[in-house]
């Protein structure tokens, strides 16, 4: 059988997952009675709840006696690990744009990926069906993205397909016909995606994703280059250097089928395949016969951009909620979590009981901290810090990130000014049609980290942003944080609505009457720049004296609610944020306010020095 290997590339959000459901649908992988989820690829709980795709999978496809293996891939370039590996894996790439947004700034990331390493890609123009699709300006946005990322003259020559994956249908141009459904598409895949190459030899096979099976141990796929593999075959794996790491044998070798994984007797070169039974074989891992001595090529990943350090959880509190709560137990599952996504990295601390985490944004390291408390881990979390260089010269280097904003025209003045303030440039101003505006700024991303609630704020909820990195660039001095300090619990206990009604003047709250709370804890916003020491546990003094006036029943303003990405962005250097299965709190470093004052005056101290 013939192969064809694609991925499916695209901003996030512009139906990748979406197309791969109607491609499985038409092709009869999936039967027609057979209930499937919508967005059948995103098979975890935080993609189905957010509606992103964060670890990129794979199917496969049977159209007319071809086997197409269809990658998904996902849109943020915080995964952008994810896409890097994958494009080692294919011979073409479906480009996919949103008619009426064009070409965003993750497109520009992958795209950038894809023509480097040669691929010819077909560029798919979806959501024609929208009122306010312009393909025609769209596909000349993309034309001359392709002709600024330096593409040769054949991936210049891209063929061009219109249509909407929601609806079902692809044609050469957007008014139809509509009745083919994605009959164009496949068979544009066949006559323009090349068979992939394979190369003589015994067995060799490059991994670029792993995950971890409760039955089968740890699966490597990957595509295999050269050879044959059949199960309980005797392999070994090289590290990218080309040293050995283990010997083993072959438990199992798997292949996508539709949405199921089958079993195979021998698979051949050229097909994208996940083979059982190596437990120390990972991404960029070389497995091949015996008899080779010599790793294959691996794509070298982007570096982090931004680290956080992860703590045991040491408050009052600790334990009450969560069932994983030592060191060890956080250091395991983050070693485990970084052998299988390259662009995570962890290391010690120099602090007790404790691991820096670098990623490559706050969505990345939110979704990791957001995976462990589903999974019962109670841990304590720093601000996120940016990861600065300095180049040969000694100069220091900060990273900065190419931030295309799409908002209404009346809030831009507000936009601008909030992203100056930030240390941001703005590049470019344009109008994209329907009173709205798209501007560009390289801003830094110390700046960025918590902006986009801010936004939001800002532009009345319907400001877009999109982010990516750009480059490293001198360091552009400090920028201004938060200026409001906070209400700090002075005593263990439970809170009182008399205390908070009370409390109400000196800022908002971030707590309910009933929340347990302890020494150090936060329980709400000081209207000042300074930090202010509150009691919340103190009642009202009842006497046996009866007045004429009843009391009245308190009335409370409903709280600040802290999700975890707010969180993160809201705590300054000297706070961290509790996560347990149950609860977000907010606390001090230093629970004890002698301990808070020492540590304030040795920073003052290091300052003035």
């Amino acid at each position: 059988m013939t192969l064809r290997n694609i991925a499916i590339i695209a901003h996030v959000d512009h139906g990748k997952t979406t197309l791969v459901d109607r491609l499985l649908q038409q092709s009869g992988a999936v039967r027609t009675n057979q209930r499937v989820d919508e967005r059948a690829m995103d098979s975890n709980d935080l993609e189905k709840e957010r509606g992103i795709t964060i670890l990129a999978k794979a199917t496969s496809i049977v159209w007319e006696g071809t086997r197409i293996n269809v990658v998904d891939t996902p849109g943020h370039a915080d995964f952008g690990g994810e896409v890097e590996r994958i494009l080692n894996m294919v011979d073409g790439a479906l480009v996919l744009v949103d008619a009426a947004e064009g070409p965003l700034p993750q497109t520009k990331f992958v795209v950038s990926k894809a023509l480097k390493m040669g691929l010819k890609p077909i560029v798919v123009l979806n959501k024609v069906d929208r009122p306010d699709s312009r393909p025609d300006d769209v596909l000349n946005e993309i034309f001359d993205l392709f002709a600024a990322l330096d593409a040769n003259d054949e991936q210049l020559d891209f063929p061009v397909l219109y249509g909407s994956a929601k609806e079902g249908w692809m044609a050469e141009s957007p008014e139809g016909p509509k009745d083919q459904g994605m009959t164009p598409l496949f068979e544009l895949v066949l006559s323009h995606v090349a068979a992939p190459a394979v190369e003589d030899g015994p067995f060799q096979m490059l991994g670029t994703i792993l995950e971890a099976n409760p039955y089968l141990g740890r699966i490597v796929t990957g595509r295999i280059t050269a050879g044959t593999v059949k199960p309980n075959e005797m392999v070994k794996v090289l590290d990218h250097e080309g040293n050995l790491v283990e010997q083993g044998r072959v438990s199992k070798v798997l292949a996508f089928r539709g949405l199921e994984r089958a079993s195979l007797e021998e698979a051949t070169a050229g097909d994208i395949v996940s083979i059982a039974g190596l437990p120390n074989a990972t991404v960029a891992h070389t497995i091949c016969a015996l008899e080779i001595n010599s790793a294959l090529p691996a794509q070298p990943i982007d570096p982090p951009t931004l680290s956080m350090t992860f703590r045991v959880n040491d408050s009052p509190l600790a334990g009450t909620e969560g069932s994983k709560v030592t060191g060890r137990m956080i250091r395991d599952r983050l070693l485990q979590e970084a052998e299988g996504n390259v662009a995570l990295k962890v290391a010690e601390s120099d602090e007790k009981d404790s691991m820096v985490v670098a990623g490559r944004g706050e969505l990345q390291l939110g979704i990791l901290i957001e995976t462990m408390r589903r999974e019962g881990f109670e841990l304590s979390v720093s601000r996120p810090r940016v990861l600065l260089t300095r180049d040969e010269a000694g100069q220091l280097l900060e990273p900065i990130e190419e931030v295309v904003i799409d908002l209404d025209e009346e809030h831009q003045g507000a936009v601008v000014q909030k992203l100056s303030e930030r240390k941001a440039d703005l590049i470019e101003m344009k109008p994209s049609g329907g009173g709205r505006v798209r501007l560009v700024f390289h801003a830094p991303t110390r700046g960025l980290i918590g902006y986009q609630s801010e936004l939001l704020t800002d532009t009345r909820g319907t400001g877009i942003i999109n982010r990516l990195f750009h480059g490293y660039a001198p360091y552009k001095g400090p920028i201004q944080g938060r200026r409001n300090g906070v209400l700090v619990s002075t005593d263990q206990g439970e809170a009182v609505a008399y205390a908070l009604w009370n409390l109400e003047d000196r800022g908002p709250m971030m707590i309910e009457p009933g929340a347990r709370v302890y020494q150090g804890m936060i329980v709400g916003e000081h209207t000042r720049g300074n930090d202010l020491d509150v009691n919340v546990l103190k009642g009202k003094k009842l006497t046996n004296i009866r007045t004429t006036s009843k009391d009245e029943a308190v009335r409370l303003t409903p709280p600040m609610r802290m999700v975890l990405e707010k969180a993160l962005s809201y705590i300054q250097d000297d706070e961290l944020v509790e996560v347990t299965p149950e609860s977000i709190r907010l606390r001090k470093r230093h629970l004890d306010p002698n301990d808070r004052k020492k540590a304030e005056r040795l920073r003052d101290a290091e300052n003035a020095a």
